[in-house]
């Protein structure tokens, strides 16, 4: 019972302020400025260029409001991958003509989305702050009431008849703040929703192609695997073997002879002895390099596995309700490993740390180091290789690496 009551407390108070907590928050603060501000741009624009159309003069007008949707939409995007812990791809393509322009269905869903934007930002604004504000100033009230002299707080409305019944009232108010990460965490669930329905790819068109890219994406990484595998083979194990049959052959030929030079034949035995560790170990690295064998008992074992076997040091936390499938698991493991590599190696830290929870239906891969920052996807990097992998399985890759650290990488693969 104690068990249940400390996982349930872990879930819903200890995670979502260790995890998403402030980056909500800081959604939560910058949504009604950011929202008003760029609808009222747009509109300014918009409207006159509607109204003007006519006579033609409007039009540029229009498709240059909505180009503009088009940008704030990507900036949404990105606060959304780095605040909310939601990565959502854009639509893929841009308008061809400039007819396509004026019919953009990416820039009017993202004038859409700012028009449903701004009054749910309010809301937002609103609860969150009565949940913190009001919280902590309930929370403090038995200070208050000494320094007031038993007086009604103001602004907060809040009063006792005596010192000993206001601490009830901070009690309350603690039970209010401990679970107001949860709180805030559902209210914007709406905010999630929208980014996706109307900021990502939602039309079957792009799906499919979406879809088509992932799948070769897929298929290249495939292929590119398998000839790393034969190449290894060909230069590591199989040139061991060659190595060992022939100091074996000289050893049979040796022992075949009138006079067999014992030192010359325990020497070849030592040499082919020796040969066969190597091939059994380039063989073992090559298998550990498809499917680890610490994967066997979980992503937890393994992700341990893998940080004992760093050169930095990293701390592992790992909060799974149930194990997911072997093919998740795989690339959930080589993405932590390949991001451990490049913060090691690029970022020059000596500390991480390594998060891996379930919310909202999606893995959520979180590998934090406090480096030099600066990190960024290149075409022909590891991280972009990386992302084209989980694309593969609708998953997503994001960075939020400021020049100076610190550096957050994330992977979401929904469940």
């Amino acid at each position: 019972m104690q068990n249940a009551g400390m996982a349930v407390f872990r879930r819903w108070v200890v995670e979502p302020v260790r995890g998403p907590f402030w980056g909500e928050l800081g959604w939560i603060l910058l949504g009604l400025p950011l929202a008003v501000l760029s609808l009222v741009g747009i509109v300014l624009v918009l409207v006159p260029g509607i109204a003007l159309s006519p006579l033609l003069i409007g039009l540029p007008m229009v498709a240059g409001a909505l180009l503009a949707a088009r940008a704030v939409a990507s900036l949404h995007r990105g606060l959304t991958a780095s605040l909310l812990g939601t990565a959502v791809p854009g639509p893929t393509g841009k308008p061809a003509s400039f007819k396509a322009y004026l019919a953009d269905g990416p820039g009017w869903r993202a004038v859409a989305y700012l028009v449903l934007r701004v009054p749910l930002a309010t809301v937002n604004l609103l609860v969150a702050a009565f949940l913190v504000v009001y919280g902590l100033g309930t929370l403090t009230y038995p200070f208050w009431w000494l320094v007031l002299d038993g007086q009604v707080l103001p602004v907060f409305d809040i009063g006792s008849s005596g010192p000993v019944l206001s601490i009830p009232l901070a009690l309350i108010a603690a039970a209010l703040l401990m679970v107001t990460p949860a709180l805030v965490h559902l209210l914007l669930g709406l905010d999630r929703v929208l980014v996706r329905a109307l900021l990502g790819p939602t039309t079957l068109t792009e799906r499919v192609r979406d879809l088509e890219e992932s799948r070769a994406a897929a298929v290249e990484t495939a292929d590119v695997k398998l000839r790393r595998i034969e190449r290894d083979l060909h230069d590591g194990a199989q040139a061991q073997l060659v190595a060992l049959a022939m100091k074996l052959g000289v050893a049979k030929d040796e022992l075949e002879a009138a006079e067999i030079d014992l030192d010359r034949l325990r020497a070849l035995i030592a040499a082919a002895h020796t040969g066969a560790k190597d091939a059994l170990t380039e063989l073992r690295d090559l298998a550990r390099g498809i499917h680890p064998a610490s994967l066997d008992a979980g992503l937890e074992v393994a992700l341990s596995t893998l940080a004992a076997r760093s050169e930095a040091e990293v701390k592992v936390l790992v909060s799974l309700p149930e194990r997911p499938p072997a093919a998740i698991e795989s690339i959930l493991y080589f993405s932590a490993a390949e991001l451990l590599t490049n913060a090691i190696k690029h970022g020059g830290v000596s500390r991480a740390e390594l998060q891996l929870f379930e919310l909202d239906s999606m893995l959520r891969l979180y590998v934090s180091d406090r480096g030099r920052g600066g990190a960024r996807m290149h075409p022909a990097g590891g991280l972009a290789g990386l992302a084209d992998r989980l694309r593969a399985v609708d998953g997503y890759l994001s960075i939020d690496s400021p020049p100076g650290g610190p550096t957050v990488v994330a992977v979401e693969i929904p469940v």
